[in-house]
């Protein structure tokens, strides 16, 4: 019946037009008075806790299957980038070597057609024919001479044109040397849904791509405004493969971002692939020569300097001598050395970090004894730009906008790498900022609920085992640097003053009673002393953060106590307790005997009576349970603070026995307020003491004088008065 009655709830509840507004109308319209709509509630409430019990099973349930599914795809779309890249350099050397086979095809048979058009020489009209030949030779030089640079200029012509329709970019044309190559309008798509976002126009330079939004309002002659611009070396291109409406696409990958570009169709797309695969080419390959040219040059300095500086003499042969090993120049046109930067691009792209870094190591310890040579410096500025990268990279794997999952140990492979780069104190104050962000995350999306202890034992479990861990892959990533360590102590004190602010709001702010929040502290302790496995102790540092606030705990009881005990004596007639049964007698003894009071059998009488006045009793009961809570929360900075709220309490009842028993006439109650004066004097205080000297370790002076000195002396038995 219940679960016919669940379900049927479950449907109206999923029903598509649901409207809850509605519901709880009728509902209650329905229901005949609160019973019926707490049970109601009652019921929904078990609905949505059985539903968050099924989503969260089945969360669990395939959350290792898409883990595995997400490692899968990017291995396959790292394999994809690379076979990519693999057949489109293949296609660029076979293109090369085509129109280099065309191109000697060519000039052989321009050469073989010259050969036989040339006429021959003879003595008459020797000189005329030989001017003609002569003049015909040279223009046709310098017409070979003057094509390229008119090309170039019509090119640099044409960009100008172009960029006048584009807004912002007048220092664009300021570059040297920077002519149009190719441009086109594009559908830029959004990267995750594949939505179009925007029209844009691209200008492909010899040196950079440029990418400018359309401005379809405008009528005039500027038709596009400047969005970004890219150096060729900054990115690379990714076929992206039909799919769908996914037609005709391809990707532009730069740190961080990744922008999805739509051709018209699919042979516009093509060119554009290989027009900007063969324009990187080409500006590879112009750096390369430009190198291979300063090198050039510097080898014809050096040896210059050599020829001047060591002549040759018959018995000395200089280039058998010893030469200043910094001063030896190293081969820079191998082949791994001139496709470095090319590498670094596909390591930082594929999340490579640690074949990067290996790659940098190996430059650096090849150019070691190089750092004068000409040409090393700008083979380092195109390597240092991939370094930037790289630490871009890293810096955005340590960022706290990234996933916090995993633990202190997903961010050993980024920080180890930056630590590799010569970059330990970023990478330990990237390191921190991340644990400091998941500690946050922890305490905020830990749930309120239940008891006050049950969240305060949830709470220390996350943050200290957090710490712990922390702590442990600290030691481990910047073992090898000591000057970290100090940084990580300031880290943990403030991680410490987020967690006692989490802690305080919880339980001083919501006036939770003394027993609570003094088992709250001391789960606290608990936890906090486990640190010193790790030589980590913050417990003066949590005792500070607290001290405030537990003062103002125990000042708050003190008083609630004194109010108690004062509305207590106004009421008191000094009468014997009647507990009515034995097992309220027994319960009595028990507590009692657990506060330390041993002896309290000789103060109970016959059946169920107990020879004390219930305020006395009552107040006993209160004073051991504050004293025993309060040396649950003791620390020395809380000494005079916990002695002195005892001695105040312990007053109230002084001077109340005193003023009765000087006010009292009745001599059978004058005899029973003494037999109360005996029990507290002999009994209560002296074990309030030793209790305290015993949880302190110091003795409580404060007490004993007020025991001694506040002490009733009867004068005379007959007499009413008495000396304090």
């Amino acid at each position: 019946m219940a679960a016919d009655v669940a379900s049927r709830l479950r449907r109206q509840l999923e029903a598509p037009r649901f409207e809850p507004a509605q519901y709880v109308k009728q509902l209650s319209q329905q229901s005949d008075g609160d019973r019926d709509l707490q049970e109601h509630r009652h019921k929904i409430q078990s609905l949505a806790d059985e539903t968050a019990q099924n989503l969260k099973k089945n969360v669990y349930k395939n959350y290792r299957q898409f883990i595995e599914t997400a490692r899968e795809i990017s291995y396959l779309e790292s394999e994809m980038y690379q076979l990519s890249h693999i057949l489109t350099e293949q296609k660029g050397i076979m293109d090369g070597l085509t129109q280099m086979l065309l191109a000697a095809d060519k000039e052989q048979q321009q050469y073989q057609g010259f050969r036989q058009l040339q006429p021959p020489l003879v003595s008459s009209g020797g000189a005329s024919s030989s001017s003609v030949t002569s003049s015909s030779t040279t223009s046709s030089s310098e017409a070979f001479l003057i094509l390229p640079r008119e090309a170039e200029e019509h090119k640099q012509r044409t960009l100008t044109t172009l960029l006048e329709k584009v807004e912002g970019c007048q220092d664009i044309l300021q570059a040297p040397g920077r002519y149009l190559v190719y441009n086109g309008d594009l559908l830029e798509c959004d990267a995750e849904s594949a939505a179009q976002v925007q029209r844009v126009h691209t200008f492909l330079m010899n040196d950079c791509l440029l990418v400018a939004s359309w401005l379809p309002s405008r009528r005039g002659a500027v038709r596009y405004r400047y969005d970004a611009l890219y150096p060729l070396d900054s990115f690379a291109v990714v076929n992206v493969k039909d799919n769908g409406p996914m037609r005709d696409m391809f990707k532009i990958l730069m740190f961080p971002d990744t922008r999805v570009f739509q051709a018209e169709n699919a042979k516009i797309k093509k060119e554009w692939l290989e027009i900007l695969d063969q324009t990187k080419k080409n500006k590879a390959l112009t750096e390369r020569l430009e190198v291979e040219r300063e090198e050039a040059k510097a080898r014809l300095l050096v040896a210059e300097e050599e020829k001047q500086q060591r002549p040759l003499s018959p018995k000395t042969n200089p280039f058998e001598e010893e030469s200043d090993p910094a001063m030896e120049l190293v081969d820079l046109s191998l082949e791994w050395i001139q496709e470095l930067p090319e590498d670094l691009d596909v390591c930082i792209a594929q999340r490579d970090f640690e074949g990067a870094v290996d790659l940098l190591d190996k430059l650096s310890e090849y150019l070691s004894g190089a750092a004068g040579q000409p040409g090393v410096r700008q083979l380092r500025s195109r390597v240092d730009q991939r370094v930037r990268r790289l630490t871009d990279v890293l810096v955005y794997e340590l960022s706290p906008g990234r996933s916090l999952r995993g633990g202190p140990r997903a961010t050993r492979r980024a920080v180890s790498q930056l630590i590799r780069l010569g970059q330990s104190t970023k990478a330990c104050e990237l390191f921190l900022k991340n644990r400091a962000a998941a500690v946050q995350t922890a305490i905020r999306q830990l749930r309120i609920e239940g008891a006050t202890l049950l969240y305060i034992h949830k709470l220390c479990n996350i943050f200290f085992t957090g710490l712990l861990d922390t702590a442990k892959e600290f030691e481990m990533d910047f073992a090898g640097d000591s000057g970290c360590y100090s940084a990580f102590v300031v880290w943990s004190r403030t991680a410490t003053r987020l967690f006692v602010d989490a802690f305080s709001k919880q339980v001083f702010d919501s006036k939770e009673s003394l027993s609570t929040t003094a088992e709250c502290v001391e789960v606290a302790k608990e936890h906090c002393s486990k640190l010193s496995e790790i030589g980590l102790d913050l417990t003066f540092t949590l005792q500070a953060l607290l001290v405030k606030d537990i003062k103002a705990a125990l000042h708050s009881y003190k008083g609630i106590i004194m109010e108690a005990t004062k509305h207590r004596n106004s009421e008191e007639m000094w009468r014997k307790m009647n507990l009515m049964t034995p097992e309220a007698l027994a319960k009595l003894k028990e507590e009692m005997k657990a506060s330390g009071i041993i002896n309290f059998d000789q103060y109970t009488g016959d059946d169920c009576w107990v020879n004390l006045s219930y305020t006395i009793v009552a107040f006993t009961k209160q004073l051991m349970a504050f004293l025993e809570e309060g040396l649950k929360l003791y620390f020395p900075e809380l000494h005079m603070v916990l002695l002195e709220s005892l001695r105040e309490i312990i007053l109230v009842a002084v001077q109340h026995v005193d003023y009765s028993l000087r006010c009292e006439q009745d001599p059978e109650k004058k005899v029973f307020i003494r037999e109360n004066v005996s029990f507290l004097y002999e009994t209560v205080l002296p074990v309030v003491e030793r209790r305290f000297e015993e949880g302190v370790g110091t003795p409580a002076k404060q007490l004993q004088d007020l025991r001694n000195g506040s002490r009733i002396i009867r004068v005379n038995p007959e007499s009413t008065n008495s000396f304090v």
